[in-house]
């Protein structure tokens, strides 16, 4: 028999139970599609916080209380640990100890729901802090103006909103020169933020940003701040700045060690490399489910494969009684158990993509070709790895046996 033969044989052999043959295309599909969406959204995600971190800027470091130890010792250091204060942010503008500090900007985070009539918003991010924080986070105004650092001192109740903010409030109408209550406190609008998008799980649009004095005065009092957000000279000076950052902090803190410090700076390098270790465990993880389904398909071609061998025993025994080699019994298995994986790895390619389309637990999925590529290969030799047992089972029947099964 030529090869052509062979292959007539096996698609005729998987037209004879049509609703079988496509349920076990289906598990391969769907096996394949979970492979290519569940990693790009681990990639989405993973690209999603590195934008997010890059909206920060390359020179942008993070002051935040707290220290990061264990047992009595850690306990102890806990118990004496500093809060974040606006002295603080205060002493780390000083020209002759920090000259490679640019600008620093305390902030305050709050929680707040703000009216405007009867519509609601309660913004991920509402934070009172200095003008400062505006370049330092890299945060651009659209529309209206920034807050002044005479509106700081003054504790005036202005504000500047993110997109998402202004329409939950104020829907395609402008805010800018409106008032709205925020936690019962009356706030005047002067600017909107330009569109950030969102960054994984947060609303980058959901932003809420006023004086701090304003927001301690009315809303949280005089607590320590949230943390501090201290903008380097440029991105070469960012070590440095960091350096002359502890140097401020140690001496107002009374930190006597390295291990005993009640803060934690975060630059940009250092959290890239943390989100991306995470980003890389998580998209794994999310492969290893996804490939469990792959595995559990090939299973699924195993099984009816087996029951396919057993329903045409009689036919196997006729073909080899009249010539048929065993070579050729073994190929028609074969190659019927490849077709329902590469169609089955096609489908499953097709909605792959279609899916990753769709945003998916808030994060829009980014497709990793070596995904879909690893995938469909992974089907086809699941095809053939699940289907060379049946496949070896039915050429290995001996005729005689294969014409008395009933």
């Amino acid at each position: 028999m030529n090869l052509m033969e062979i292959i007539r044989f096996a698609l005729r052999g998987l037209t004879i139970n049509k609703l079988r043959t496509a349920l076990t295309t289906m598990g391969i599909a769907i096996g394949v599609g979970s492979v290519i969406v569940l990693i790009a959204v681990g990639n989405g995600s993973s690209l999603a916080v590195q934008q997010s971190l890059d909206r920060l800027g390359t020179n942008s470091i993070q002051v935040r209380s707290g220290n990061f130890g264990f047992g009595p010792r850690a306990q102890s250091a806990s118990n004496s640990t500093k809060a974040l204060t606006v002295l603080d942010a205060v002493a780390l503008v000083d020209k002759t100890l920090a000259p490679d500090i640019k600008q620093v900007a305390p902030i305050a985070n709050a929680n707040a729901t703000c009216t405007n009539g009867t519509n609601t918003s309660t913004p991920s991010t509402f934070s009172g802090t200095w003008p400062a924080y505006f370049e330092a986070s890299n945060v651009a105004i659209a529309k209206g103006s920034y807050f002044t650092n005479d509106d700081v001192t003054e504790g005036r109740r202005v504000a500047v909103i993110g997109n998402t903010t202004a329409t939950d409030l104020f829907g395609t109408d402008s805010p800018i020169g409106q008032t709205v209550r925020c936690g019962g406190i009356p706030f005047t609008i002067i600017g909107t933020t330009e569109i950030k998008g969102s960054s994984g799980f947060q609303d980058g649009d959901s932003l809420f940003l006023a004086p701090i004095t304003a927001v301690q005065n009315s809303l949280t009092g005089y607590k320590p701040l949230s943390s501090i957000i201290v903008e380097a000279t440029s991105s070469k000076t960012t070590d440095a700045a960091q350096t002359e950052i502890q140097t401020i902090l140690d001496a107002r803190h009374h930190v006597k060690s390295t291990a005993t410090r009640d803060y934690r700076l975060f630059n940009q390098a250092t959290l890239l490399a943390t989100s991306s270790s995470n980003s890389k465990v998580f998209t794994v993880l999310l492969g290893v489910v996804a490939g469990i389904s792959l595995l559990v398909g090939g299973i699924g071609i195993t099984n009816i494969m087996l029951v396919t061998v057993i329903e045409r025993t009689r036919e196997i025994g006729i073909r080899k009684a009249i010539g048929a080699p065993k070579s050729a019994i073994l190929s028609q298995f074969l190659i019927e158990a490849t077709i329902l994986s590469l169609v089955g790895g096609a489908l499953g390619v097709l909605a792959g993509y279609i899916g990753s389309h769709f945003q998916i637990i808030g994060v829009k999925p980014v497709i990793v070709p070596s995904s879909v590529f690893l995938a469909f290969g992974v089907s086809v030799l699941i095809g053939l790895f699940f289907g060379g047992y049946p496949a070896s089972r039915a050429a290995s029947l001996r005729p005689i046996e294969a014409l008395r099964y009933e």
